[in-house]
């Protein structure tokens, strides 16, 4: 069976690998110049930054790919524990430890009050649940069959999952600061703390079953670990290519149209892009039931990403920095509802030379600062706030945790929502396709098996289970679910 996939993101490299595993001929077309859809890699003047993400909380996922062909992924990449995971920066200065200790994570919680120490191992167990359920037998069952939606109901009324991850959290601990380090897991994915649904914080457990871990040589070095193992098993990958036109007649996708003319067939399709461009722009006529869902979805929240080295050392800025701001609820709702940009903000801060120096030179660092922003359904004009954004965020870094950043700062520059519209085709600018709503998700969200079409397929951020490396990869592996075996290649 000749299989086409559609887009070289996380979602797309590990369905190419499964269906070859499974005897497909596959080949795989991206856009851009390297694999790895969003986890690009740039260099600027000695400095390495990788582009999307970079923490790793299911690096299973990713043996398990290595697996299918009988290899060990010890043999090609490495991973490293981090512990802090996060260090998170309040806006009085003070600062807070999240890692893998229980004991020392206890004691961290105890400063801010121990009261909640309590409240965290009930937030513990309750994750725990919704772990069980939601990752270990949801996260790579198909959800394209309305009547086992239908069927699980039941345990989703039982866990409560109508409540937003802020809720949850604030049920159980009570210090403003904690609640905010403790329920802005959503953001990392794509969502409102205050709106996406609880089955999200199944991220707490998650985290402590399998740690946080970094791949030395960072995100780009996986990526590369995975394209050779596609070209050692005979996966064909075209770089730089666009799709710009999908054939449809009636129930079935005849072929796509690449950039340079060619109009290429398969018997079976991947699509690893977002669903709202596949449905929107390049598929004749979507089937109704994803028009209705693409009419009516909300698009994730828009990235502000700004790169940079230093020509000195921060040893006290963690792997992993939490920067929060003075607002939090109000804050989220100028990204999220009002869609303007904010004079404050609040960031999250990578600092791979922590772990792996490699990423800069001898006595120097590599950062990136992530902001999260209003997508492009907001009035901002990237243009002049994009320089002004990046000058407030070195002056705020500079005043707190990274003193005299304004002189040691080298090569800097940034990515915006427009950037992510141009590049990855993300529809608004999006940075994580659509939302994690509860109406957003499982049977809610694009299916795996598309609407309407008997031979295209969907994994990826936008469809089942959601965003994150974990979701990515575990909507991979519904494909063995759904999707047929191929023939011998």
């Amino acid at each position: 069976m000749r299989t086409i996939v559609m887009g070289g993101g996380f979602g797309g490299i590990a369905a190419a690998l499964r269906l070859r595993a499974r005897n497909h001929d596959v080949t795989l077309i991206d856009r851009c110049t390297r694999l790895g859809g969003r986890a690009q890699v740039f260099e600027r003047e000695g400095y390495r930054h990788d582009a999307g993400p970079t923490v790793i909380t299911a690096p299973f996922l990713f043996g398990e790919l290595f697996a299918l062909f009988g290899e060990e992924i010890s043999d090609h990449v490495s991973f490293s524990p981090l512990d802090p995971w996060y260090r998170f920066r309040f806006p009085d200065d003070s600062s807070f430890d999240y890692g893998p200790c229980l004991e020392r994570m206890e004691a961290e919680i105890a400063r801010f009050n121990p009261g909640d120490v309590l409240g965290y191992r009930k937030l513990l167990a309750e994750s725990k649940e919704l772990f069980d359920v939601g990752f270990r037998e949801l996260g790579d069952q198909p959800f394209h069959r309305a009547s086992f939606m239908f069927r699980q109901i039941p345990r989703l009324i039982r866990l409560r999952i109508n409540r937003s991850v802020w809720q949850m959290v604030a049920s159980h601990i009570k210090h403003p600061y904690l609640r905010r380090a403790l329920s802005l897991q959503p953001l990392l994915v794509g969502g409102n703390p205050f709106q996406t649904t609880c089955i999200y914080a199944l991220i707490h457990y998650l985290e402590r079953e399998w740690g946080v871990h970094f791949a030395m040589g960072g995100t780009g070095a996986l990526v590369d670990s995975l394209a050779s193992l596609l070209e050692r098993h005979g996966v064909r990958v075209e770089n730089g290519r666009s799709i710009v036109a999908i054939q449809r007649e009636k129930d079935t996708v005849r072929g796509i149209t690449l950039d340079d003319g060619r109009n290429i067939k398969a018997d079976m399709y991947v699509s690893n892009l977002d669903p709202m461009h596949l449905y929107g722009e390049l598929l004749d006529k979507a089937p109704r039931a994803a028009r209705l869902k693409k009419r009516f979805a909300k698009t994730s929240m828009g990235l502000f990403v700004l790169y940079f080295g230093t020509d000195r050392l921060y040893p006290n800025v963690a792997h992993h920095t939490i920067w929060l701001g003075e607002r939090y609820r109000e804050l989220l709702r100028d990204i999220f509802d009002r869609q303007v940009l904010s004079e404050d903000f609040s960031l999250y801060l990578h600092k791979p030379t922590a772990t792996d120096p490699s990423f800069a030179p001898p006595g120097h660092e590599s950062f990136y600062v992530l902001a999260p922003v209003p997508n492009l359904k907001g009035d901002i004009d990237w243009s002049i706030e994009g320089p002004r954004l990046q000058q407030r965020i070195i002056q705020a870094l500079d005043k707190s945790i990274m003193p005299g950043l304004g002189e040691s700062v080298c090569a800097p520059f940034f990515m915006t929502p427009e950037d992510f519209r141009h590049d990855y085709q993300s529809v608004h600018g999006s940075g994580f396709s659509v939302a994690p709503l509860f109406r957003q998700s499982a049977w809610f969200r694009f299916h795996n098996r598309a609407e309407g079409l008997r031979n295209l397929y969907l994994v990826g951020a936008g469809t089942h289970p959601g965003a994150g490396l974990p979701g990515v990869l575990s909507s991979a592996k519904v494909l063995d679910r759904i999707a047929p075996s191929g023939t011998a290649a």
